[in-house]
């Protein structure tokens, strides 16, 4: 009996054939193939690795040959027979123009319908045109945002100051992470929530009622993982220079304070400038415009929303003020600080 020899491949061949079969997004006719070539490598017969991704003998032949003369490229599909296109290089050109350099008249993107009216002389179907920006891969309805980096020379250096408190602190010092959270929403629902059940999912009513609002003040020590909170009236640099006026107070006066801020008007305001001038064992850290997510205590209030705001009710703002504080006393408990890695420098190509 004629026993095939087992289909030689690389080490790198191997490696992206995995990847194929593991990837959750490889189609499964890829995958299939994949699988094909990897039992084929191992020196499975025609017959069982048939049996065992679910293809004829024959296909399994086929993709065995294709690979052979070919590798990875012999397992691509080839291009299928049919009319010629009816839509050559001019036309797709007026619809990648027309996408990537000109608006709608009277909407915000463009859609296949809007397209085809638009190449009107064209004669050409919405149906056809998405059949078109699909295989140059263009997708009109998606957006996704960005934010440039401003022209800040001390970007840099403020970036490494601030996580150089994270990594390195200062002996004899704290360093805390301070921000505010403002207008929180004390909402609760028209109707009483159901809970969850078997097989049913808790149901929130769709209508609330608003209360008004609250904002919070929070200084995270960042190398305990601790919360300091309080709610404020207003966020301005009066409630600010209290909040300082308390962590002075409640703090060893042996200690030095650093504080790490963004560029909030509360932070820089002349009367904050001042009051820190008055008080030397506070030293102020700015992050970088646009940048408070170096700012450690963002993660914190993360975990509130999720914790508790996002789907809290509450039936006066009071009661929003008093769950804050609560689960604040709650969370210093069990504490612990943040990991962090990054060190502040232009991060690089591995």
């Amino acid at each position: 009996m004629w026993i095939l020899e087992p289909l030689l491949i690389t080490k790198a061949e191997r490696q992206r054939l995995e990847h194929l079969v593991r990837a959750h997004k490889t189609p499964q006719r890829m995958v299939r193939r994949a699988r094909v070539v990897l039992l084929a490598a191992e020196g499975c017969p025609n017959r069982r690795i048939a049996v065992e991704v679910g293809l004829s003998e024959n296909s399994v032949g086929l993709w065995r040959r294709r690979f052979d003369k070919d590798r990875m490229a012999g397992l691509d599909d080839m291009p299928r027979s049919g009319r010629p296109r009816l839509y050559g290089h001019d036309e797709r050109l007026k619809i990648v123009a027309a996408v990537t350099s000109e608006r709608p008249e009277f909407e915000s993107q463009w859609s296949h319908r809007l397209l085809a009216d638009y190449l009107g002389e064209v004669g050409i179907s919405a149906s056809q045109v998405g059949r078109i920006l699909a295989e140059l891969d263009i997708k009109p309805h998606l957006v996704r945002s960005w934010l440039a980096r401003p022209d800040d020379p001390m970007f840099w250096e403020r970036a490494a100051d601030v996580c150089g408190l994270y990594l390195s602190p200062p002996t004899n010092a704290l360093v805390l992470s301070v921000d505010e959270k403002t207008a929180v929403g004390a909402r609760s629902r028209k109707h009483p929530t159901k809970p969850a059940r078997a097989g049913s999912p808790e149901r929130v009513e769709f209508e609330y009622r608003r209360h008004g609002t609250a904002s919070f003040i929070a200084a995270l020590d960042v190398h305990t993982g601790e919360v300091r909170g309080q709610d404020v009236a207003r966020n301005d640099a009066a409630h600010f220079i209290e909040f300082l006026a308390g962590l002075d107070a409640t703090i060893d006066p042996e200690l030095s304070i650093h504080l790490v801020l963004d560029n909030g008007r509360s932070h820089v305001a002349k009367a904050t400038k001042a009051w820190l001038s008055e008080h030397p064992r506070f030293v102020a850290h700015y992050t970088p415009k646009h940048s408070s997510w170096l700012n450690q205590v963002e993660l914190w209030f993360s975990i509130l929303t999720r914790k508790l705001l996002r789907r809290g009710e509450f039936a006066s703002r009071e009661e929003l003020i008093a769950r804050v504080m609560a689960l604040i006393r709650d969370y210093n408990h069990s504490a612990k600080p943040f990991r962090w890695t990054y060190d502040g420098s232009p991060l690089r190509a591995a």
